[in-house]
């Protein structure tokens, strides 16, 4: 059993009825929350049938997976879908290339209370889900839960560079953000998005996703703009007046790039996403402008001086031409966003959704 999935508790000899920790995971299952997890596939079905295997796998009493093919090239990836013959399994082809559009295509689709995402390219703990119905239940307002994402392998300079500086995990202590009185001592919160979780292990209570207009097409992988999805639901979650609780006992496992190519092209890819989070949050409300701009000089700081608490010994022994990309995507990012918020002016997947969170 992972330690990690359990609450990660040592046993008191006192306690007859067992640790604390498995009271409470067997508290949580006695009303389990029917859980909808959707999976965004393009083009690879081996790691989607990897992604799946382990998910059918869980230990939860009531969930479904949706598994939404974006714009793929074949039949291969509705074919090894179809093989399941799992109930709990089912299959969803959205044509607008982008993650976000296959979100929203997942969303509304969904059934449960309670909607995960994970990419195709990780493998879940199988008692991720009821980390997560947990963490819903460990304060008042929850309307999203992130969850740790450790390496699955660690073979090649590339992927102990990414781990080594930076990687996904966002620490092991359970934290709860929120704008009011759980807000954290940062100047630039809510920007700093990136220390709420990402994208590849989050969930939503799904009538406040669908309150909140779901994902923005424009942005996320497979756009002109490349990321920055996640990191814009996280933010329009707290500054709705939600609840954000990163759950490090909600444990997913990472396929990290395994060349020097494909972690330079992610890097960049990474600023031209917080770019466009940032460009996408100001113009979905633009109210947000104005604390934006008292920000900014700061943020600029914060995010580009190689000095900052952001970037102290972040970049030590990379290479110099990673760190640089990243920078340099960043001040793209903007204008990626304006570029692929109007390619997109004219096919959109994001739903009108009416009260009560009805499509």
């Amino acid at each position: 059993m992972n330690a990690l999935s359990s609450g990660a508790c040592l046993q008191n000899p006192s306690e007859s009825k067992g640790p604390r920790c498995l009271r409470r995971r067997d508290e949580v299952l006695e009303r389990a929350p029917f859980i909808t997890v959707v999976v965004a596939t393009h083009d690879r079905p081996e790691s989607a049938r990897a992604c799946l295997d382990a998910l059918t796998s869980m230990v939860y009493p009531g969930f479904e997976i949706v598994v939404v093919d974006n714009d793929p090239s074949d039949e291969r990836t509705a074919r090894m879908v179809m093989s399941y013959q799992d109930a709990r399994v089912r299959y969803l082809r959205e044509d607008q290339r982008g993650l976000a559009s296959a979100h929203n295509c997942g969303l509304a689709a969904a059934r449960g209370p309670i909607v995960a995402f994970v990419d195709d390219d990780v493998v879940v703990d199988a008692h991720w889900l009821t980390a997560i119905a947990e963490a819903f239940t460990s304060t008042d307002g929850v309307g999203c839960v992130t969850g740790l994402i450790l390496p699955a392998q660690l073979e090649t300079p590339a992927q102990l560079l990414l781990e080594q500086h930076g990687g996904f995990d966002k620490g092991f202590e359970m934290r709860c953000f929120d704008d009011d009185r759980m807000r954290p001592a940062d100047r630039l919160f809510p920007f700093t998005a990136g220390q709420f979780g990402s994208g590849a292990n989050m969930a939503f209570d799904t009538a406040i996703l669908r309150a909140l207009g779901g994902f923005d097409p424009a942005i996320g992988a497979g756009t002109f703009a490349r990321g920055g999805d996640d990191l814009a639901s996280f933010f329009r979650v707290v500054t709705a007046g939600h609840r954000l609780v990163y759950q490090p006992a909600a444990v997913v496992w990472h396929r990290h790039h395994r060349d020097m190519s494909a972690l330079c092209n992610q890097a960049y890819g990474y600023g031209v996403g917080l770019g466009a989070f940032v460009a996408s949050s100001v113009a979905r409300n633009p109210r947000t402008i104005l604390t934006l701009l008292r920000r900014l000089p700061r943020g600029l700081g914060y995010a580009l001086r190689s000095s900052s608490t952001r970037n102290r010994d972040r970049y030590t022994d990379l290479p110099a031409e990673i760190a640089t990309l990243e920078r340099r995507g960043l001040l793209f990012g903007p204008i990626a966003y304006l570029v692929s918020r109007w390619r997109t002016r004219h096919f959109s997947s994001l739903q009108s959704y009416g009260p009560g969170g009805t499509p």
